[in-house]
This record gives C-alpha cells, structure tokens and sequence, in this order.
C-alpha cells in the first residue's frame, strides 16, 4: 500500500508517504506559505521513497476543520493528485490527527485549534485498542468558555487553542488536567496512520469535501471596534 497524506489546515504544512512499512514525511511550520510549499514536499517524499505518483494507491487528506485557506488547498491537492491517477480519497478530521499526539492513556483527549475571532475548534476523543483515536462528541466551533463538555472527569487536553485559551478552558473543565500541550498541531502522519485503515473505504475525488464548522472568516469593522473598545 503506497499511501500520499496531506495536512495543511494550521500553520503548520505537512506531507506523509507510507510506503508498505516505511514512511518518509516534511513538515513546516510556515503560516501563509502553505502552497508554496505542498507539492514540493509531496514530490520529495515521493523521490525519497523512490516512488512516481502513478504509483500510489490512495491520498488521504486533512479535511479540517482549521483555516479556510488551508483546508481548501489540502482538499484541492489531493482531487487534483486522485483526480489525475483515478485513486480514492480517504477525507480524515483534522482534530482527530491532532488528538493523536497526546499520551496514549485511558483520559479523554480534548483536542483544539485556535479559530481566531475568540473561537476554537473543538473535538472530544477517546483512544481505541489499536492505538488510534475516536470521536465521542460532534466536532464544534464555539467561545472557549462555552466548550460542550463530552467528558467530566480529567483529560489529556492538545492543540493551539490551549496556548490561546488555556485559563478559560482550565476554568471550563473544572478540573486539572492529565496532560496539556498548547504547541502542537495536525500532522499528515497522523492524517496516514488514520487513513490507512479506511482506505477501503476512500471516496471519489468529488465526494472528499472540505469541513469549515463556521461560515464566517473575519470580524466585521464594528465587530473589531466593539473588541478594541472592550
């Protein structure tokens, strides 16, 4: 299985190859410089792993939810690569790759990105026997003060809204976290160990669709006036 993961969500922009059991993977943290970056990396791992694209079976994709500019570039790079070579897509949530970095014990994971415009993108998840992660609430965007609470008792806590909202959500939880981690963000390594169970069941190009949560992207000029006045 030759499989090409893509994750370009945040500010971080990253790529992954597994190639049978190797795996080769770029990764930059380069905020606005994500497509100048992406098929490059995409063509490096591929030459490192000694592979031509017609040689992949599948791309799997971070579908968001994250920066409206990012999660449009990783979902048209991989119809554009699937497109091209007639492979399935395998769409994978880019909070569940971010919930993938915190320690494997029996806590919930809360994973969230910093949305800006005083949101986060929020996913509960818990770690299932092969190592990976599941959803246990519907993926949000909200206020940090008015995060859904799917888990009652002490969690592993991941992602840039941590570093953002780190107090208000320590105060939303009402109890101490197992672990927290603000300086993380989803990887394509852990969009490809996601993917490669479900490659079965990857979609048409057309059909890997993108996962915004919110329609709005900027404040409006009276919106960041009441802000700064505030």
């Amino acid at each position: 299985m030759n499989l090409l993961a893509i994750e370009t969500a945040t500010e971080s922009c990253s790529v992954a190859l597994l190639s049978g059991e190797r795996l080769f993977a770029r990764s930059e943290l380069a905020p606005r410089r994500h497509a100048e970056l992406l098929l490059p990396m995409c063509d490096e791992v591929l030459a490192e792993a000694g592979l031509a694209r017609r040689g992949l079976d599948a791309i799997a994709v971070g579908c968001g939810p994250g920066a409206f500019t990012g999660v449009r570039l990783a979902i048209s790079a991989a119809q554009g690569i699937a497109f091209a070579l007639g492979i399935p897509v395998v769409p994978v949530s880019s909070l569940a790759a971010l919930a993938l970095q915190a320690p494997e014990n029996d806590a919930p994971v809360l994973a969230v990105i910093d949305a800006r415009m005083g949101e986060i993108y929020a996913g509960w998840f818990r770690r299932t026997p092969d190592g990976l992660v599941e959803p246990i609430a519907d993926e949000t965007v909200c206020a940090a003060a008015d995060l859904p609470l799917a888990a009652r008792e002490a969690c592993n806590v991941v992602g840039s809204g941590w570093s953002t909202y780190g107090d208000v959500l320590r105060a939303r939880l009402g109890v101490e976290s197992v672990w927290a981690e603000g300086d993380h963000y989803p990887q394509a390594v852990d969009i490809a160990r996601l993917a490669l169970p479900r490659v079965r069941d990857g979609v048409a190009p057309e059909l890997a669709l993108p996962v915004y949560l919110r329609d709005k992207v900027a404040l409006t000029l009276d919106e960041q006036r009441r802000g700064a006045a505030s």
